[in-house]
């Protein structure tokens, strides 16, 4: 048996069509092994999100080659797309898969292995089926590859991936390029999918997509993207087994009132919402080409509070974008917290080749991008902060995910619907309770992003 190791970087898509990759490779006669010890072959699925997603990307495709020379290094994904013509060149690749060929990659490696007498050169021109004879406009209008997987690498929480591509071409964003147009899953294959997972012993679905809010789009029809969205998720609510649904990632302006007032009938949904904001400063955001203003995007936080009391609501917002000005700044930093976002995904602009930002005027240095990234983390914690202790007193329920040891005492720990991490303690002589729901009253901060609760028995 070959021995094969495997590697992902980048977002939860990628997490979930490595899975699919980890779980096909059994059937291939491979031996899973980690990526540390010495493999025949190791997979790198790669991320192209910022320049440090490439950095690392590469990192991995050489540490793999070190690790065994005489090994088969697949490098697949964003990474390969983005950058193809680097990739051809790079000695430590023996074969590329685009992001629209993962599903074949253990045909394509049986392809490569049968083709050992052709040189290295023309190996990795001729092994390679996902970019031989292709442009990215054909990358960018196939058809969504159906794949599937029957465990997740977390225990109690699966991931499953409806949809893939982006059409909205934000100015700072190379993903449309390396993902292509916007593909939906068809819906009885993503109930099927949840039914298997349920069946598992999973109890919690996170839907995850490149732009969730896109999903039914390309389905034709005479409805919105957020009907299918909706419709689809009232299947999964009927699906035995499974207590809660979670969302990866709403645009703000598909959250109309109609649309939210029918997610509120969603009795699985979790009361947590990620919506993509990016800046709080309205000449930042056109310049970024995103499709609202600071007000619409606020109206949509109003909404999701009205119809659902308490969530959390949490964001991304990007620092340092070509010609944030102090003043620009400043305004996000009130923004945010007017709109008191339980968690804010923080990141610095990183130019990306290929994109319109990439050529903007006003390219901030990395140290004026590292104190506002500072200023917004600082911010963040106490907004966080804040949220977990608006809950204190309350009742609600964790599925407990795993054990933890916090300040050298063992705890069992889980996430709250809004996504909170909460600690309840552990007992040796208790019967197993990882993958349960479990009643708790939060009683207070445990440490630093973790509250303690008491268990309702």
């Amino acid at each position: 048996m070959k021995k094969i190791a495997f590697h992902n970087l980048g977002c939860k898509v990628n997490s979930y069509e490595l899975d699919y990759m980890t779980q096909k490779s059994a059937s291939f006669g491979y031996e899973l092994v980690d990526f540390e010890q010495k493999a025949d072959v190791y997979i790198v699925n790669t991320c192209s999100v910022t320049n440090i997603a490439d950095r690392k990307s590469r990192q991995m495709i050489h540490k793999a080659k070190k690790e065994n020379p005489e090994a088969t290094v697949v490098a697949v994904g964003c990474f390969v797309q983005a950058n193809p013509e680097e990739v051809m060149k790079d000695e430590a690749i023996d074969l590329i898969v685009g992001n629209n060929k993962k599903k074949e990659i253990f045909e394509l490696l049986s392809d490569y292995f049968e083709k050992k007498e052709i040189t290295k050169k023309d190996e990795k021109k001729n092994s390679d089926k996902s970019l031989e004879g292709k442009t990215l406009t054909d990358i960018m209008h196939c058809e969504y590859e159906e794949i599937k997987v029957s465990k997740s690498e977390e225990r109690s929480r699966a991931y499953v991936k409806i949809q893939d591509g982006c059409n909205r071409y934000c100015t700072y964003c190379i993903i449309p390029y390396t993902r292509g147009n916007i593909r939906s899953r068809k819906p009885e294959n993503v109930i099927e999918e949840i039914e298997n997972l349920s069946k598992a012993g999973y109890k919690e679905v996170v839907l995850t997509g490149i732009h969730i809010s896109s999903y039914g789009k390309d389905f034709g029809g005479e409805k919105e993207p957020e009907d299918y969205l909706y419709e689809l998720m009232k299947e999964i609510d009927k699906i035995d087994g499974i207590e809660r649904i979670r969302i990866g990632s709403f645009e703000p302006m598909i959250l109309s009132e109609e649309f939210v007032s029918n997610l509120s009938k969603v009795k699985k949904l979790c009361p947590h919402f990620h919506i993509s904001l990016q800046s709080g400063c309205n000449t930042v955001l056109k310049r970024m080409n995103r499709h609202y203003d600071v007000d619409a995007y606020f109206e949509k936080t109003l909404l999701l509070r009205k119809y659902f009391e308490g969530c959390a609501i949490t964001t991304d917002v990007i620092v340092g974008f070509p010609g944030e000005t102090e003043e620009e700044f400043a305004e996000t930093v009130e923004y945010l917290k007017k709109v008191k976002f339980f968690e804010t995904h923080i990141f610095p602009y990183s130019r990306r080749k290929g994109t319109i930002a990439d050529r903007m005027e006003g390219q901030l240095s990395a140290n004026e991008k590292k104190e506002r990234v500072r200023v917004l983390l600082e911010l963040d914690r106490i907004e966080s902060e804040n949220f977990r202790q608006s809950k204190i007193g309350s009742e609600t329920n964790i599925i407990v995910e795993e054990t933890k040891e916090i300040e050298g005492k063992t705890y069992y720990v889980g996430h709250t619907p809004e996504y909170i991490m909460t600690a309840i303690d552990f007992s040796e002589n208790e019967e197993k309770i990882v993958g349960e729901a479990v009643k708790v009253r939060i009683e207070r901060s445990l440490t630093e992003g973790i509250v303690y609760g008491e268990r309702i028995r």
